[in-house]
Order: structure tokens, then C-alpha cells, then sequence
């Protein structure tokens, strides 16, 4: 079997590990930023084996400058949607941030009442 064989090339920024939903990115970014040991990786993504962490370990070892272009754009495009999220919340969001809010205040009056007496 070759190393290609455990991937769905979808698209240029979209690698999967063949019979999942899980792109590479997700296994890499787990392995390489989180430092995590590819069982660590396996038990976190139950539906990979141990086999594709580490056929995905080793596409990035043999892939290493394509690869780290494919991540950095993955994190670009995530650090893009996280600022979207943030100047549109979603109502639900939203609905929690006032629940924050006002459990705060709340808080924040009780404090006041128990420093006073």
C-alpha cells in the first residue's frame, strides 16, 4: 500500500484520511503544535486507527514543505473564521453573553451588599 493510499485528496487545502471526516490537518496540528504521541492522537480521533495517525505523521515527513504551507493556511483560515465570530455572533451567542452579563452584575451586587454590612 502506498502512503497515498490512506488519503481522499478532496481539494488542495483538503486532505482526508480515507473512510473519516478528519482532515490531516486536525492529526498534524495534534502531533506538531499540541505534542501529542500518535496514541494519544488515535484514542482522541476514535474513528482513525493508529495506523492512519501514523501514515498521516508520515505524509507530513515526506511532505514536509507542502505540508506545513497546507497548515499554515488551515490556521490562517481558522484564525479568519474566529474573527468573523466575533464581529458576528451568533444569537445564540449572543443569548449567552447576556446571560454572562447579567449573572455578573448579579454577583457583583451581591459582593457590594456583603462588603457593606
Amino acid at each position: 500500500m502506498q502512503i497515498q493510499d490512506y488519503f481522499n485528496f478532496l481539494a488542495s487545502d483538503d486532505i482526508r484520511i480515507k473512510g473519516s471526516r478528519i482532515g490531516i490537518e486536525s492529526v498534524l496540528y495534534e502531533y506538531i503544535y499540541r505534542a501529542k504521541t500518535p496514541e494519544e492522537i488515535a484514542e482522541q480521533f476514535e474513528t482513525i486507527t493508529l495506523e492512519e495517525v501514523y501514515a498521516s505523521i508520515l505524509y507530513y515527513l515526506h511532505n514536509k514543505e507542502e505540508v506545513r504551507a497546507y497548515l499554515a493556511d488551515w490556521l490562517e483560515f481558522c484564525r479568519q473564521q474566529r474573527e468573523e465570530q466575533k464581529r458576528n455572533p451568533s444569537p445564540a451567542r449572543q443569548r449567552f453573553r447576556q446571560l454572562k452579563a447579567e449573572a455578573d452584575a448579579q454577583q457583583e451586587s451581591t459582593k457590594s451588599v456583603k462588603a457593606v454590612t
